[in-house]
């Protein structure tokens, strides 16, 4: 995959370099008056559900905050069962001026995965058509007046045993997109149950193997690009580990 263009001051002032701890599975990548990214862990929700009590980033970010009589505000969401950067604004202005950038597509937003087999190319662009049904993306002909375009592009960066690493950066930003444009490439991620059932018989990881690893965009005050690195958890690597060909010993 092409080297993506990073935006110059990539760490606008009074960055919180301490990463202290929300929680014992919730940290700070991120912090300054204007926002807040989390590294969310898989299968913690990012916001609330609907008549549930379970805990969720948002609610676990707006108790701490709390604190300091701050607010939390939603800026994009990221898959239950995927890890990685999740972003907040803390005023309604900052999270209006950061939602307009993702709904005009321009933060970089890339994601690894690990997904079945060996894609015939090293990188490459993938362009379908979804039709949300309930819970579930569905593919559908560009013409159809419910549909919407899904693009990402994705490089290989590792061939794993009967599976390959890829980083995906998304150009739209769809609900499981990444999940269901590989699949319909024939290349389904690594543990998706929803999309494939067969993958419940997968026990190297318990989750879909997805994560959020890296998010450029423009701070919603300074206008200087903001660029957030996460490195996968342990789950993930040990996936990978496990799927690593062995090293061929020199003679």
């Amino acid at each position: 995959m092409k080297k993506l263009p990073r935006h110059r001051g990539q760490y606008p002032g009074r960055q919180d370099r301490r990463q202290p701890r929300l929680s014992r599975e919730l940290s700070v990548l991120y912090e300054d008056d204007a926002i807040v990214a989390l590294n969310k862990p898989a299968k913690l929700l990012a916001v609330p559900a609907e008549n549930s009590g379970a805990p969720s980033a948002l609610s676990l970010l707006s108790e701490e905050l709390k604190e300091k009589r701050q607010r939390a505000f939603v800026v994009h969401r990221i898959d239950r069962y995927t890890s990685g950067i999740l972003l907040f604004a803390k005023t309604r202005p900052d999270r209006d001026a950061l939602v307009r950038q993702f709904l005009e597509h321009t933060p970089v937003r890339q994601y690894l995965a690990v997904v079945r087999g060996h894609l015939s190319t090293k990188e490459g662009t993938l362009v379908h058509y979804f039709r949300q049904e309930g819970t579930y993306q569905k593919l559908t002909r560009e013409r159809d007046p419910k549909g919407t375009r899904a693009e990402l592009r994705y490089g290989v960066e590792r061939i794993l045993r009967g599976a390959s690493l890829v980083r995906v950066a998304l150009v739209t930003g769809l609900q499981n997109q990444i999940r269901v444009q590989f699949s319909a490439l024939g290349h389904p991620v690594v543990g998706d149950r929803k999309y494939h059932p067969e993958e419940a018989w997968e026990r190297r990881i318990t989750r879909v193997a997805l994560h959020a690893a890296h998010l450029q965009f423009l701070h919603p005050r300074s206008g200087e690009g903001v660029s957030i690195d996460c490195e996968p958890p342990a789950d993930f690597q040990s996936l990978l580990h496990s799927l690593t060909p062995p090293t061929r010993a020199r003679r």
